[in-house]
């Protein structure tokens, strides 16, 4: 089980580029936690704890799009570099806010426009890349590291913010976080992949966005998983927004319990990443994401009534495993069934829902939260989850099949 989750590592193209994007992700996780607390401390308002996530997210509707037609037009290392260095402004720009006492709730949520903007344009870039730095055989292997690394980073970026808090102020988080984005830039510059066929057709984008629409809508693996990662966005991911809502005005723990709530999600989603790669070439990959989304639904609503923070703690390293398989095996879905061409474009298309639906979803929890509280709240969201689940699988048992990494051995996959 091991061997088959690292063995993408031996790619060194592949090895450097999630490396990089690790110390990304801790940088990121620092800013998230430190941004979170800010504005939970200083309004005492969950109201603006969705805000933030619709302003960091929303604009993936255009930048997603654009960025998928962009990594199939022209080089996708290059397009991640210059992303994620106006990505480094937008977070030295924060950092100086803060360091400075002018930071604001609003100031925050336009900054992050900014930098959601720059980061769902690189996000199709770095998916698309995968499949050119492993072999076909470690897709989702080589997807659940870069989730691992992701998670890693939820893990390791609380703890130092937790510590630079400590010692300083939000605006050190911030500051990291822009170097974190320069190591990406330069590390991206020693990225090396296979030549490709690009895409050089005089269609303007938007054209090239409703070929990439039209394909994946055409390709029911594709279709199932998009359609799929909508449904976790708008009723599971919110909960990552109401963390610190749940630690600091729920649970009175305050910073440290923020922090500790984050790092657990992330120690589960690092476990889970690990792990469920080997044990889908045991079973299959369509049993891992069924059972993942089954274990999301019932945790979700068991972490809403946690009597304290041992056990919301608990509760949230089952559903950071969970949450991880379900988004891995659906992003893994798309991965094998995208024709290479249109590859980007058609993994805009699954970010774009994640990124539709979850601040959708985070500002609608967010609000109701403000007035009836956490709680019951995720408890209703988690039982609408398994409503919809359960619905799927009795109506249209189907839907879960056509995500078969082959289609035309559906029933083999399911029985290995």
């Amino acid at each position: 089980m091991a061997s088959a989750s690292f063995a993408p590592l031996r790619h060194r193209g592949f090895a450097l580029a999630l490396s990089s994007n690790f110390i990304s992700s801790t940088g990121t996780w620092m800013q998230s936690v430190a941004l979170g607390i800010f504005l939970q401390s200083t309004t005492h308002n969950s109201l603006w704890l969705g805000l933030l996530t619709v302003a960091a997210w929303l604009p993936a509707v255009i930048g997603s799009p654009l960025g998928g037609v962009m990594a199939d037009r022209y080089s996708r290392q290059r397009w991640i570099q210059f992303n994620n260095l106006i990505q480094a402004g937008t977070a030295s720009a924060l950092a100086v806010a803060a360091l400075t006492h002018h930071l604001s709730a609003p100031l925050a949520c336009y900054l992050a426009i900014a930098e959601g903007f720059c980061s769902s344009a690189s996000w199709a870039a770095w998916q698309s890349l995968l499949p050119d730095l492993v072999e076909k055989d470690e897709v989702l292997a080589a997807v659940s590291l870069g989730s691992a690394q992701f998670n890693l980073g939820r893990i390791l970026g609380p703890a130092l913010a937790a510590i630079t808090l400590l010692v300083g102020s939000p605006g050190w988080c911030f500051a990291a976080n822009a170097v974190s984005f320069i190591v990406v830039v330069v590390a991206f510059s020693f990225v090396r992949t296979p030549a490709r066929v690009r895409v050089t057709t005089k269609l303007a984008m938007v054209a090239e966005t409703r070929v990439g629409m039209h394909v994946a809508w055409r390709i029911r693996g594709c279709r199932n998983a998009i359609i799929g990662v909508g449904i976790v966005a708008i009723f599971i991911s919110p909960f990552i927004t109401l963390v610190p809502a749940m630690a600091i005005d729920v649970l009175h723990s305050g910073k440290v319990g923020t922090t500790w709530l984050v790092t657990a999600q992330g120690v589960g989603a690092v476990i889970g990443a690990l792990t469920l790669p080997g044990l889908a070439r045991r079973t299959s990959r369509l049993v891992v994401l069924r059972g993942s989304m089954a274990v999301m639904a019932v945790i979700e609503g068991l972490y809403a009534y946690s009597p304290n923070m041992v056990w919301s703690s608990l509760a949230l390293v089952v559903l950071g495993g969970s949450y991880v398989g379900t988004l891995t095996g659906l992003n893994t879905s798309v991965q094998l069934h995208a024709p290479a061409k249109e590859r980007s474009r058609i993994l805009s298309l699954y970010v774009l829902s994640l990124s539709v639906f979850y601040p959708i979803g985070a500002l609608v929890q967010a609000a109701l939260a403000h007035h009836f509280g956490v709680r019951p709240v995720s408890l209703v969201a988690a039982l609408s989850f398994g409503l919809v689940v359960a619905a799927l699988s009795f109506f249209r048992p189907q839907y879960w099949h056509q995500m078969a990494s082959d289609p035309s051995q559906l029933v083999r996959s399911v029985a290995d």
